[in-house]
């Protein structure tokens, strides 16, 4: 039985019979040969046939033939002929194929079978061979389905998805325990104003704003949890960096001292999420041009009130009051620690509370600050996280501090009523971590079939 090579493998595997199998990337044809390149998940393999090629590009092959060493070939094999026959060398075919004019068979000796596995019936909206990408993102957003076959297309996914790898195994490794938590809650979860009703049997019911909830109470069981999961705001926001759906990265540790124990634990998930990255989605991070950057042993952090003294000083801005940082400011702070630390990260600690959610721990000697704190990547928030309140009465302090009705959150409260050790956690948005990393100017560029303010489809 002949076996299926990746395009990837093929040098390995010169002067055997193997059956080769993907999309037709490319297709050129000369007066006496035919060139086809080949796209499999593993990159781009090039088939040279004696006989014409009538095939669309996109239509799916599969082809067994011999493996033949061509430096010119993408990868420096192909598949052709048997390599005893008499051929001759031609031009390399432009970068933009990667088809080259092999060794061509010369009549008598076996080419390549090929077989059409599905026809391509319809033409892509635009030419996925060519290297840069000739359209826009609306373009690419409505023909997701066929646009993301594009390599460099394809390429933030891959970088995504070796970062969700390489952030369980950090937290794997640190003990932590995977859940998996409802999507579907039957009260708003973090404040009623952002949620998605939906109906849930004939009763009201919300999409997760975030596992929020959930992940704390499973301290009381695990100690220490994490889940990957999508989450949802109903906010309408239409920039380029907001959605209405996303993945976030969560994790939520028992027994801290206080949010610094978070973020140091924030700050071994990202070098896991780094590391992976550069590991095993070299490639993609090749071919758009992107460097990892190191994640510093200490991520520099800076209190929120001196940041707004810094941004005072040097931008001549009164931001005293503000309980929250702008887009700009963040961007400023963001180059400053780049100069004054070279670090391409900078913890913002200690918000105002009136700022952050209800089960924030307050700071014990600044109580109108929080022990929480945001993680700016080049300039821009990627983390929210902190130390939580954790015993009951604090709770129900909290709440009516707020002029809330603690009945609305008597599920969440009842963890709290068996004893909970202090806990703290963050969030990672993998869409907005995407974008930074390889320079995104839209995190839908980084999103696979985003939803946002008006895009339900596809």
């Amino acid at each position: 039985m002949i076996h299926r090579v990746l395009a990837a493998d093929l040098p390995r595997h010169v002067g055997s019979r193997v059956r080769l199998a993907g999309w037709l990337h490319r297709r050129r044809e000369l007066k006496s040969v035919s060139f086809l390149v080949i796209r499999d998940r593993s990159g781009l393999a090039q088939v040279v046939l004696r006989e014409p090629a009538p095939y669309p590009e996109e239509t799916v092959l599969q082809v067994t033939g011999t493996v033949v060493a061509n430096p010119q070939a993408p990868g420096g094999a192909e598949l052709a002929a048997d390599p005893r026959a008499a051929g001759r060398p031609g031009a390399a075919e432009p970068a933009a194929s990667g088809a080259t004019e092999g060794p061509v068979p010369s009549s008598g000796t076996a080419g390549p079978l090929v077989e059409v596995l599905a026809e391509a019936v319809e033409p892509p909206p635009f030419d996925l061979y060519r290297p840069a990408v000739p359209a826009a993102l609306p373009t690419i957003l409505d023909h997701a389905p066929a646009a993301l076959r594009h390599p460099r297309l394809r390429a933030p996914f891959e970088i995504a998805a070796a970062g969700v790898a390489g952030f369980r195994a950090a937290l794997d490794g640190l003990h932590f325990t995977e859940v998996c938590t409802p999507k579907l809650v039957g009260t708003a979860t973090e404040s009623g104003a952002n949620v998605f009703g939906v109906d849930y049997f004939g009763r009201r019911a919300f999409l997760a704003q975030s596992p929020q909830f959930f992940k704390q109470a499973l301290v009381g069981v695990f100690e220490r949890v994490y889940e990957v999961g999508p989450v949802f705001r109903a906010e309408p926001h239409d920039t380029a960096r907001h959605l209405a759906q996303y993945t976030s990265l969560d994790a939520e540790l028992g027994f801290v001292r206080d949010h610094r124990d978070v973020m140091a634990v924030l700050r071994e998930a990202l070098a896991g999420m780094h590391a992976a990255a550069a590991g095993r989605a070299g490639a993609a991070l090749a071919l758009l041009g992107v460097e990892v950057p190191e994640v510093p042993a200490e991520i520099p952090a800076v209190h929120f009130a001196e940041a707004q003294e810094l941004i005072g000083r040097h931008t001549g801005e009164d931001v005293r009051g503000e309980m929250d940082l702008a887009p700009a400011h963040e961007r400023w702070l963001g180059e400053w620690a780049r100069r004054e630390h070279g670090s391409e990260f900078l913890f913002v600690t200690g918000y105002p509370m009136a700022k952050r959610p209800f089960y924030t721990h307050p700071d014990t000697g600044r109580p109108e600050f929080s022990r929480s704190f945001d993680l700016l990547f080049r300039g821009l928030e990627l983390v929210t996280g902190g130390e939580r309140l954790h015993r009951h009465g604090d709770y129900l302090a909290a709440l009516a501090a707020r002029g809330e009705d603690p009945e609305a959150y008597a599920g969440y409260l009842a963890a709290f009523a068996h004893g909970m050790p202090p806990h703290g956690g963050f969030a990672i948005g993998l869409e907005r971590w995407t974008a930074r990393l390889t320079g995104a100017a839209n995190v839908r560029q980084t999103t696979l079939f985003p939803r946002d303010l008006h895009r339900l489809s596809p």
